[in-house]
């Protein structure tokens, strides 16, 4: 027997009832499911971190998104409004596009005393 417990998607104890073994599950309270949640996001962006090929990455990242769209239902948000939040960042902030490192950040104040 081997033991698992960890946050598993929906079908995967159908998964292994087909492929002849037994899997014990239960169901979570919302607090159990939130904090499982978050470790699930922790192990998929280690997967992510730890892929080898394009395929793999975008499979992992397929993988966090799907713990993000939980996440983000678990805090009381629609996948809309996680979008909105998103969109509206990105015109505040900015996105990714540019690729831009901050090196640092030198206050001439500072210096002028």
């Amino acid at each position: 027997m081997k033991v698992y417990n960890k946050l598993v998607r929906d079908h995967i104890p159908d998964i292994i009832k087909k492929d002849g073994k037994l899997p014990t599950t239960k169901i979570l309270s919302d607090e159990e499911f939130k904090l499982e949640l978050q470790k699930k996001a922790q192990e998929e962006l280690n997967e992510y971190l730890q892929a080898k090929t394009n395929k793999e990455s975008i499979e992992e990242l397929a993988d966090l998104l799907e713990v993000i769209h939980a996440l983000s239902t678990v805090h009381g948000y629609s996948l809309e409004e996680l979008e909105e939040i998103r969109q509206q960042k990105a015109v505040e902030r900015g996105g990714f596009k540019v690729k831009i490192l901050l090196v640092e950040v030198t206050d001439p104040s500072y210096y002028s005393c």
